[in-house]
């Protein structure tokens, strides 16, 4: 008999990002094309979001298609386009009776037209819902962001809106696709990769990280339990000793 993971509600990660990594490699396994594991894909989403309301993870941010995704074959990302239009419109229903609100990180106008139609229609639906924020990165490269906020925040040095002497850690947050999320506390990469692949660089830089050997397509409940129950068995010092966070 499987044993039963404790969490301990009060120490939970405020955020918790997940690479989705896997589908294609699964599906290969089983003699499948890769469009099958990303279909598949998303089943273990859904599922995933919904166990994060229940538990009560206040953010969670997936990585859904990367800048480097578009290196990929047409014929996959037109597939994983389509996934994503029909996936918004199917899962607005569990957004609304799970107070789900969903968000987007990333270049949103290298997605097709009508992706990012749906996309602000679901976000301007749900922006009122008061539980999770599901952020979902597509297009999204942090490399790429921290160039975009490094130049928006030249063009407000040289118009005088903002003086060099005062950039700080505060100043780049707000010019990050990420500004109105906290930083990252838990990320967890799924089929046995240890990289970060490009994702919220800025956003990790005292996340604990947790990789996993099962593909994405074979998250399951307990697999996320057994991320959190790790993370709440780690001790987060941000620069302290042991001994000062004991006092």
């Amino acid at each position: 008999m499987e044993k039963e993971t404790v969490l301990h509600k009060d120490r939970l990660p405020k955020h918790l990002a997940i690479i989705m990594d896997g589908n294609g490699r699964w599906a290969k396994a089983k003699g499948m094309p890769r469009t099958f594991g990303h279909e598949q894909g998303v089943k273990t989403v859904r599922a995933t979001v919904e166990h994060c309301v229940s538990l009560g993870i206040e953010y969670l941010t997936l990585y859904t298609f990367s800048t480097e995704n578009w290196n990929r074959p047409k014929f996959e990302i037109d597939l994983l386009m389509k996934l994503l239009i029909r996936s918004l419109k199917k899962e607005l229903k569990t957004f609304e009776a799970n107070n789900i609100r969903l968000n987007a990180i990333g270049d949103l106008s290298a997605l097709p037209k009508k992706a990012v139609q749906e996309l602000q229609e679901v976000i301007e639906k749900t922006r009122n819902n008061s539980g999770m924020t599901l952020s979902l990165a597509l297009s999204y490269g942090s490399r790429e962001e921290l160039i975009q906020a490094v130049k928006a925040i030249s063009v407000k040095v040289k118009n005088n809106i903002i003086s060099s002497d005062n950039i700080d850690e505060t100043i780049i947050n707000t010019h990050l696709y990420t500004h109105d999320l906290p930083e990252v506390d838990l990320l967890v990469r799924t089929s046995g990769e240890h990289r970060i692949s490009n994702f919220l660089l800025w956003q990790i830089a005292y996340a604990e990280l947790y990789f996993i050997s099962a593909c994405w397509p074979d998250f399951s409940k307990s697999h996320l339990e057994s991320a959190l129950a790790n993370y709440q068995n780690r001790e987060r010092r941000f620069g302290k000793t042991s001994e000062q966070l004991s006092k």
